[in-house]
């Protein structure tokens, strides 16, 4: 109890709880640091704060479901919260976030944003209603940014639905000077290449499945670093590291998702430590639905 030197100071006292309280701990939602995320997040701060131009700038950020996208942009949303002026008696709110509405109409779009805007909706009103309240309520909190997930459920909506919502954003970006974030499947930068007025002023950034590699090391090292183990885990070891990306293909839901359970495993035995031998625990653990239709795929 008293060697904890791989973990982070802030973590130590953590390994020292029950088992029941490091497998609470274990489970927690956390944010851990990469590369290619703080590469995302620094584009982002520089568009919050980018002066108004006719054509702004904006960001698209793709990848494969699970990938993370949308948990970086909530750190930065985090990052980024709503205060409250006491001298004016107003909410600023210079991120805005909203998901693209799973029936993509322009009138779900308005409602959406009206939502995220903390606006009570009125559903008597009009698309046309709906709009001039939300820009004038964009205006009112001083908007600087607007991030829409889940970008690729527009292909959802009709050809004719896709090319209003397409000019929305347009309309967004244009008329309130506003960087657009946008985030997707590979699917989200198929339906923003259908407007190629529009594409032009997207960066794109892909967010691709992990290899074997430098950057993956460091994500598995992080990890070792937080989980509440009293021994220092394998993870950054080779047969370890091939395994786990075999086991998940990659996806960093899913690769979270084996490294908590092993941990988990290390715990109630009393272990303490994911090494190799814990891997032969990577076959007893019920697969996320996409991993079993992918092995179905490849049967």
């Amino acid at each position: 109890m008293d060697d904890l030197e791989h973990l982070l100071p802030e973590h130590r006292e953590e390994a020292k709880r029950s088992n029941e309280e490091r497998i609470r701990i274990t489970r927690v939602d956390r944010w851990i640091s990469y590369a290619r995320a703080e590469v995302v997040l620094a584009r982002m701060r520089e568009l919050v704060s980018y002066p108004p131009h006719d054509r702004m700038p904006a960001l698209l950020l793709y990848g494969a479901t699970g990938m993370g996208k949308t948990k970086i942009l909530r750190k930065f949303t985090r990052n980024h919260p709503s205060s409250f002026d006491h001298q004016a008696g107003i909410t600023r709110m210079q991120v805005i976030s909203m998901q693209m509405p799973p029936e993509p109409d322009e009138r779900s779009f308005w409602a959406e944003l009206l939502d995220a805007l903390g606006s009570p909706i009125n559903y008597g009103h009009t698309s046309l209603m709906m709009r001039r309240t939300a820009r004038e309520l964009l205006r009112f909190v001083e908007a600087k940014l607007l991030i829409i997930d889940e970008l690729h459920a527009l292909l959802a909506g009709s050809h004719r639905q896709q090319q209003i919502l397409l000019n929305t954003l347009r309309l967004l970006a244009s008329d309130l000077k506003l960087p657009l974030i946008l985030a997707g499947t590979a699917d989200a930068k198929r339906a923003l290449m259908t407007d190629r007025q529009l594409a032009d002023r997207f960066e794109a950034v892909e967010l691709p499945p992990w290899r074997n590699d430098e950057a993956y090391s460091r994500l598995l090292a992080s990890y070792v670093a937080v989980l509440p183990l009293r021994r220092r885990s394998d993870l950054t070891s080779s047969p370890v590291r091939k395994a786990l990306l075999d086991h998940t293909q990659g996806i960093t839901v899913r690769l979270v998702r084996a490294i908590e359970n092993l941990a988990i495993e290390a715990i109630r035995p009393g272990r303490e430590c994911i090494n190799q031998e814990s891997l032969q625990a990577l076959g007893t653990f019920p697969p996320l639905l996409s991993m079993e239709e992918r092995s179905s795929a490849l049967a």
